[in-house]
């Protein structure tokens, strides 16, 4: 067996204020995903069927769900002589640092360890992202062009392009990239579209080099700091175009649409062809019954996972593993967490809940018609919405909020 030559550094501890309650007690890559998963799972499966076996993910914020979900690492068979995959939590002591700064920090902190993996490249992922790539075809087109930094982008709308770093990728005719003429990070008048999906492709020592250099500032990120830098110093800079699906997920508006990326007869998300691992003993998914179907169930365009019991109506929508949708109850265009109760006659339309909620008897949440410009509202894990309870849509409900009346009503936009 050959020793990998590919080490793969995973930023998965970062909290998204945007997503709200679904990251008050995990990390974004740590948010469930698709029915049994979790976004994390989509780089690892990636790095799994990329031949990567070499894993190492940063993990800082409420760490715990995302260590669980892990576990040793068998679901993605990185256990082996050269399989594996390390949580490298932030380090303290003689030559530790403190909290991870930034990405780049996150990095720097653990450049010991992947100076002890002599690697010939080292990828660096974002662990929060929804696509479906071979890693391989990008690490190739980085050894021929002999790329001292190769990123990959993808193309966004021109009216989302400020929210990302952009490149201006010089043109030529291979069509998988070029050499990258410019870089701005969210700049307020985009001059490009093709953004980064903060996938780095670096030589070591040119990482080793530049992160050194940027530990000498007070500013810890790639975009904004390390990027221009190589570019001022004419390395060898080069964007890798990718032209699949990408999900950010990074707001719940965009969680909530990948999400319904998954449905319809061709969906953009295709777990099977896309080969996505999942750990299934995480919340002992594996030990659930079969999905039971009652007498007056009714299921269209849905996906619904072991351990649910349908005895409503369920309509373009997901539902995880122990959800129970009682007689009588509609729920439609909407995301449920593991074991959720909705009760019977209650409505639910373009909602996300969290695990481990109770919606008792005709409760009403959402919009009365998902229309396209309608708000997704959003309910924390462990909560209770007593009986007749009316909840507007975009309302948020934090986690462990006890309803505490049976004519609650919480007005639109609200946040309790």
């Amino acid at each position: 067996m050959l020793k990998p030559t590919t080490l793969a550094m995973i930023l998965a501890g970062s909290r998204v204020n945007e997503l709200n309650v679904l990251t008050s007690f995990r990390p974004k890559s740590a948010v469930p995903f698709g029915g049994l998963g979790r976004v994390i799972d989509f780089p690892l499966s990636n790095l799994l069927n990329s031949g990567i076996e070499q894993v190492a993910l940063l993990s800082q914020y409420r760490s715990y769900s995302l260590i669980n979900h892990i576990g040793t690492g068998a679901a993605w068979d990185m256990i082996g002589r050269y399989r594996r995959v390390s949580i490298l939590p932030p380090s303290q002591g003689s030559e530790g640092g403190d909290w991870y700064r930034g990405p780049a920090d996150a990095i720097h902190q653990n450049i010991d360890f992947i100076r002890n993996h002599c690697p010939e490249e080292v990828l660096i992922l974002s662990g929060d992202h929804v696509y479906n790539m071979d890693y391989q075809d990008l690490i190739d087109y980085h050894w021929e062009k002999d790329a001292d930094l190769t990123i990959a982008f993808t193309r966004v709308p021109q009216s989302d392009a400020h929210r990302f770093g952009l490149a201006e990728i010089e043109e030529s005719d291979d069509s998988r990239g070029g050499r990258i003429l410019n870089y701005w990070e969210k700049p307020s008048v985009p001059q490009s579209n093709w953004a980064s999906m903060t996938i780095m492709c670096f030589k070591p020592e040119v990482l080793y080099k530049a992160l050194e250099e940027n530990h000498q500032g007070d500013s810890y990120h790639f975009g904004l700091d390390i990027f221009p830098s190589l570019l001022r110093q004419k390395l060898k800079v080069y964007g890798y175009k990718y032209n699949g699906y990408w999900g950010y997920t990074r707001t719940i508006d965009e969680y909530w649409q990948s999400s319904m990326d998954m449905l319809g007869p061709e969906p953009a998300i295709d777990l099977e062809k896309w080969q996505f691992r999942t750990n299934l003993d995480h919340r002992n998914i594996r030990d659930n019954e079969p999905a039971l179907m009652g007498e007056h169930a009714v299921v269209q365009n849905s996906l619904v996972y072991n351990g649910c019991k349908i005895d409503g109506t369920v309509k373009n929508s997901i539902l995880f593993p122990g959800v129970h949708i009682k007689k009588g109850a509609i729920v439609e265009n909407s995301i449920l967490f593991y074991n959720n109760m909705v009760g019977e006659g209650c409505h639910l339309n373009k909602v996300v809940s969290d695990v481990n909620n109770l919606f008792q008897d005709n409760v009403k949440a959402g919009p009365e018609a998902c229309e396209p410009n309608s708000q997704v509202t959003v309910i924390g894990w462990n909560n209770t919405i007593l009986e007749n309870t009316q909840i507007d849509e975009g309302v948020t409900i934090h986690p462990g909020h006890q309803s505490q009346r049976p004519d609650d009503s919480l007005a639109f936009g609200g946040e309790l």
